[in-house]
């Protein structure tokens, strides 16, 4: 008589400090929350608030915020980019976006931007504290999703994911405890319709015709999950060969194929079995799912350059100390929009507005 085991769901398990480790085709992830205090008119703190701050390079989170590489607004002035896209899924606050192709953008509140760098682009991003009569909460996540060599000096360019346009999947459990899916990447099929053979899918929306999200196969999702307290919900299974992971990013702790973490936490998942999870706490919990056929080339990477080769990457430095990128068009490195609504204007002068 013989006995099969069953298949291990969570190949690996590794604790988050600082930055979310990434699985190709992610390099990595950053996830931001500043308690920003009162703006003071000018879309940053009170200056008296700046004392003890080593400004220009602050991400010591004193009284519970950073600076960054801002000076009187944080965040993080212009800077080069080439070889790669950044995802910035910002759920609280705003983020002020200037470039060196003459681009601008102000968004957030659950707005998404993916900027593809491509062959070269300096971008700044700004994260302007608009409101003087409350706190300016900042809430963000930046992933970096790498381009095949093939890609690597597309056009830069981004694309606006605009909060209303922007899928949320709601599902109740057996206890009427509810989860919350947001597909910002990969179509979502919820288990039970899978399981019934239905085809009841959730479109994510499109992602830039560069991207290695866009690539037939590649089977890249990017999905962030919250669950009540006491909630339970199965993520579908993807395909075989697809690099797949969790990360705990809010909360105190989660049980997934029955394996409780009490710690912000990655979990590198076998991609062709559905994955239950579960929140054991007493408040709402956000899991981030980032999955994708790995690309499987070289990753030379230095700084902002992502590149295959030590010869590319010189190459980028070399461009960028010559070209520059395109320059920058504007009075200051650290660019913001005054007053201004949510709104996007790219560089072919085509203007975005979201649905308030």
């Amino acid at each position: 008589m013989t006995t099969t085991s069953k298949p291990s769901l969570i190949q690996s398990a590794h604790a988050i400090e600082g930055r979310l480790p990434g699985l190709d085709p992610f390099i990595f992830g950053a996830y931001h929350q500043d308690l920003y205090p009162k703006g003071n008119g000018k879309l940053g703190p009170d200056p008296a608030l700046l004392k003890g701050r080593d400004i220009g390079m602050d991400f010591g989170r004193q009284d519970g915020w950073s600076m960054y590489h801002g000076d009187d607004v944080p965040g993080f002035p212009a800077h080069p980019h080439r070889g790669f896209e950044t995802v910035t899924i910002v759920r609280k606050g705003l983020v002020d976006h200037a470039d060196s192709l003459g681009a601008t953008a102000r968004y957030g509140e659950g707005d998404v931007q993916w900027l593809t760098t491509g062959a070269g682009v300096q971008h700044g991003e700004m994260f302007p504290m608009v409101h003087e009569d409350k706190g300016n909460t900042l809430d963000l996540f930046q992933l970096w999703l790498n381009l095949p060599a093939k890609s690597k000096m597309a056009p830069p360019d981004f694309t606006m994911f605009w909060a209303h346009d922007i899928p949320h999947v709601v599902q109740t459990d057996a206890q009427g405890r509810r989860s919350e899916v947001e597909v910002i990447a990969g179509d979502y099929v919820p288990v039970d319709a899978a399981a019934a053979g239905g085809s009841v899918a959730t479109k994510a929306l499109r992602p830039p015709s560069d991207s290695w999200a866009s690539e037939p196969g590649a089977d890249v999702a990017i999905w962030i999950v919250r669950l009540e307290p006491g909630a339970s919900l199965t993520l579908p299974a993807a395909s075989a060969g697809i690099n797949r992971a969790v990360y705990l990013t809010s909360g105190k702790t989660v049980t997934v194929d029955g394996h409780r973490f009490d710690q912000r936490v990655m979990l590198v998942l076998r991609s062709d079995l559905p994955v239950p999870m579960r929140n054991e706490g007493d408040e709402v919990i956000e899991v981030l799912l980032l999955q994708g056929k790995p690309i499987g080339e070289p990753v030379a990477a230095r700084g902002p350059f992502v590149m295959n080769s030590e010869q590319e990457l010189v190459q980028a430095m070399r461009d960028y100390q010559r070209t520059q990128f395109g320059g920058w068009p504007w009075p200051s490195h650290a660019h913001t929009h005054g007053k201004e609504k949510r709104f996007a204007r790219h560089p072919d002068g085509r203007v975005e507005t979201p649905r308030e």
